[in-house]
Protein backbone atom coordinates (compact mmCIF):
# COMPACT_ATOMS: atom_id res chain seq x y z
CA UNK A 1 0.00 0.00 0.00
CA UNK A 2 1.08 3.58 -0.68
CA UNK A 3 2.87 5.28 2.25
CA UNK A 4 0.36 8.13 2.35
CA UNK A 5 -2.53 5.69 2.39
CA UNK A 6 -0.84 3.88 5.29
CA UNK A 7 -0.44 7.19 7.13
CA UNK A 8 -4.02 8.20 6.37
CA UNK A 9 -5.31 4.90 7.68
CA UNK A 10 -3.13 5.15 10.77
CA UNK A 11 -4.44 8.60 11.75
CA UNK A 12 -8.00 7.67 10.78
CA UNK A 13 -7.92 4.57 13.03
CA UNK A 14 -6.64 6.71 15.92
CA UNK A 15 -9.42 9.27 15.45
CA UNK A 16 -12.12 6.62 15.03
CA UNK A 17 -11.04 4.80 18.20
CA UNK A 18 -11.82 8.01 20.08
CA UNK A 19 -15.05 8.59 18.13
CA UNK A 20 -13.78 11.99 17.03
CA UNK A 21 -15.42 13.62 14.03
CA UNK A 22 -13.12 14.23 11.06
CA UNK A 23 -12.53 13.77 7.37
CA UNK A 24 -9.59 13.61 5.00
CA UNK A 25 -9.19 16.63 2.73
CA UNK A 26 -6.40 17.94 0.50
CA UNK A 27 -4.46 15.87 -2.02
CA UNK A 28 -5.91 12.49 -1.05
CA UNK A 29 -9.46 13.83 -1.48
CA UNK A 30 -8.38 15.25 -4.86
CA UNK A 31 -7.31 11.74 -5.89
CA UNK A 32 -10.87 10.57 -5.12
CA UNK A 33 -12.75 13.37 -6.86
CA UNK A 34 -10.45 14.96 -9.41
CA UNK A 35 -7.40 14.34 -11.52
CA UNK A 36 -4.79 12.15 -9.82
CA UNK A 37 -1.72 14.06 -8.80
CA UNK A 38 1.22 13.70 -6.48
CA UNK A 39 0.68 14.76 -2.90
CA UNK A 40 3.21 14.75 -0.10
CA UNK A 41 1.08 14.74 3.04
CA UNK A 42 -2.18 13.65 4.61
CA UNK A 43 -4.56 16.51 5.39
CA UNK A 44 -7.23 15.86 7.99
CA UNK A 45 -9.94 18.18 9.22
CA UNK A 46 -10.75 17.33 12.88
CA UNK A 47 -13.77 18.89 14.57
CA UNK A 48 -12.45 20.29 17.86
CA UNK A 49 -14.64 23.35 18.30
CA UNK A 50 -13.20 26.30 20.14
CA UNK A 51 -11.65 26.23 23.64
CA UNK A 52 -11.42 22.40 23.62
CA UNK A 53 -8.48 22.07 21.27
CA UNK A 54 -6.03 20.75 23.87
CA UNK A 55 -8.34 17.77 24.52
CA UNK A 56 -7.51 16.72 20.96
CA UNK A 57 -3.98 18.08 20.54
CA UNK A 58 -2.48 16.41 23.60
CA UNK A 59 -3.58 12.83 22.77
CA UNK A 60 -2.45 13.31 19.16
CA UNK A 61 0.96 14.51 20.34
CA UNK A 62 1.26 11.46 22.60
CA UNK A 63 0.60 9.14 19.63
CA UNK A 64 2.31 10.93 16.73
CA UNK A 65 5.64 12.76 16.48
CA UNK A 66 5.52 16.53 16.15
CA UNK A 67 7.08 18.07 13.04
CA UNK A 68 7.78 21.49 14.57
CA UNK A 69 9.13 22.61 17.94
CA UNK A 70 6.39 23.66 20.35
CA UNK A 71 3.80 21.91 18.17
CA UNK A 72 1.09 22.35 20.81
CA UNK A 73 1.49 26.14 20.92
CA UNK A 74 1.84 26.28 17.14
CA UNK A 75 -1.45 24.38 16.78
CA UNK A 76 -3.26 26.62 19.24
CA UNK A 77 -2.05 29.73 17.38
CA UNK A 78 -2.52 28.47 13.82
CA UNK A 79 -5.28 25.84 14.22
CA UNK A 80 -3.18 23.17 12.52
CA UNK A 81 -1.22 20.42 14.23
CA UNK A 82 1.83 19.29 12.24
CA UNK A 83 2.62 15.63 12.91
CA UNK A 84 4.35 12.62 11.37
CA UNK A 85 2.86 9.16 10.96
CA UNK A 86 4.90 6.17 12.12
CA UNK A 87 6.24 5.80 8.56
CA UNK A 88 7.40 9.44 8.55
CA UNK A 89 4.64 10.73 6.26
CA UNK A 90 3.56 14.27 7.17
CA UNK A 91 0.14 14.70 8.77
CA UNK A 92 -1.51 18.11 8.81
CA UNK A 93 -4.44 18.07 11.24
CA UNK A 94 -6.62 21.17 10.90
CA UNK A 95 -8.56 22.05 14.03
CA UNK A 96 -12.08 22.66 12.77
CA UNK A 97 -14.72 24.65 14.55
CA UNK A 98 -16.89 26.69 12.21
CA UNK A 99 -20.29 25.46 10.96
CA UNK A 100 -18.99 25.02 7.39
CA UNK A 101 -16.34 22.59 8.63
CA UNK A 102 -18.84 20.72 10.79
CA UNK A 103 -21.16 20.34 7.81
CA UNK A 104 -18.27 19.18 5.62
CA UNK A 105 -17.40 16.47 8.16
CA UNK A 106 -21.05 15.37 8.37
CA UNK A 107 -21.20 15.05 4.57
CA UNK A 108 -17.94 13.05 4.33
CA UNK A 109 -18.01 9.45 3.16
CA UNK A 110 -15.60 6.50 2.90
CA UNK A 111 -13.71 5.74 -0.28
CA UNK A 112 -11.61 2.66 -1.02
CA UNK A 113 -8.25 3.87 -2.31
CA UNK A 114 -6.99 0.29 -2.21
CA UNK A 115 -8.50 -3.05 -1.17
CA UNK A 116 -7.10 -2.60 2.33
CA UNK A 117 -7.44 1.18 2.61
CA UNK A 118 -10.74 3.02 2.89
CA UNK A 119 -10.48 6.64 4.02
CA UNK A 120 -13.27 9.03 4.96
CA UNK A 121 -12.98 12.03 2.65
CA UNK A 122 -14.90 15.23 2.22
CA UNK A 123 -17.39 15.56 -0.65
CA UNK A 124 -16.34 16.90 -4.04
CA UNK A 125 -18.37 20.05 -3.40
CA UNK A 126 -16.75 20.73 -0.03
CA UNK A 127 -13.33 20.11 -1.53
CA UNK A 128 -14.03 22.70 -4.22
CA UNK A 129 -15.07 25.21 -1.55
CA UNK A 130 -11.89 24.59 0.46
CA UNK A 131 -9.68 24.79 -2.60
CA UNK A 132 -11.32 27.96 -3.93
CA UNK A 133 -11.02 29.66 -0.56
CA UNK A 134 -7.32 28.74 -0.38
CA UNK A 135 -6.95 30.40 -3.81
CA UNK A 136 -3.53 29.01 -4.76
CA UNK A 137 -2.57 28.03 -8.34
CA UNK A 138 -2.43 24.31 -7.42
CA UNK A 139 -5.92 24.60 -5.90
CA UNK A 140 -7.38 26.04 -9.11
CA UNK A 141 -5.80 23.20 -11.08
CA UNK A 142 -7.36 20.74 -8.63
CA UNK A 143 -10.76 22.45 -8.94
CA UNK A 144 -10.60 22.26 -12.74
CA UNK A 145 -9.85 18.53 -12.48
CA UNK A 146 -12.72 17.95 -10.06
CA UNK A 147 -15.16 19.83 -12.29
CA UNK A 148 -13.95 17.92 -15.34
CA UNK A 149 -14.31 14.53 -13.65
CA UNK A 150 -17.49 15.14 -11.62
CA UNK A 151 -19.25 17.54 -14.03
CA UNK A 152 -23.04 17.32 -13.70
CA UNK A 153 -22.87 15.31 -10.46
CA UNK A 154 -21.75 18.46 -8.62
CA UNK A 155 -24.28 20.35 -6.51
CA UNK A 156 -23.39 23.79 -7.84
CA UNK A 157 -25.94 25.60 -5.68
CA UNK A 158 -24.40 24.08 -2.55
CA UNK A 159 -20.90 25.13 -3.64
CA UNK A 160 -22.01 28.71 -4.30
CA UNK A 161 -23.93 28.92 -1.02
CA UNK A 162 -20.97 27.66 1.02
CA UNK A 163 -18.33 29.75 -0.73
CA UNK A 164 -20.18 33.09 -0.75
CA UNK A 165 -19.86 33.89 2.98
CA UNK A 166 -16.21 32.84 2.97
CA UNK A 167 -15.44 35.18 0.09
CA UNK A 168 -17.31 37.96 1.83
CA UNK A 169 -15.37 37.43 5.07
CA UNK A 170 -12.08 37.33 3.14
CA UNK A 171 -13.17 40.37 1.10
CA UNK A 172 -12.30 38.42 -2.04
CA UNK A 173 -15.26 38.42 -4.45
CA UNK A 174 -12.87 37.55 -7.30
CA UNK A 175 -12.67 33.99 -5.93
CA UNK A 176 -16.41 33.43 -6.44
CA UNK A 177 -16.25 34.96 -9.92
CA UNK A 178 -13.32 32.74 -10.91
CA UNK A 179 -15.10 29.63 -9.65
CA UNK A 180 -18.33 30.57 -11.45
CA UNK A 181 -16.36 30.92 -14.69
CA UNK A 182 -14.91 27.43 -14.26
CA UNK A 183 -18.31 25.95 -13.43
CA UNK A 184 -19.97 27.72 -16.37
CA UNK A 185 -17.33 26.51 -18.81
CA UNK A 186 -18.05 22.86 -18.06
Amino acid sequence: MNGLFDAGLEVQNFLQEREWRFCTVGGLAVIRWGESRMTQDVDVCLLTGFRNETNFIDPLLKRFAARVPDARDFALRNRVLLLSASNGAPLDVSLAGIPLEEKMIERASPFAFAPDCSLITCSAEDLIVLKAFADRPIDWMDIAGIIKRQDQRLDREYITAQLAPLCEAKEAPAIARKLNQLLSAS
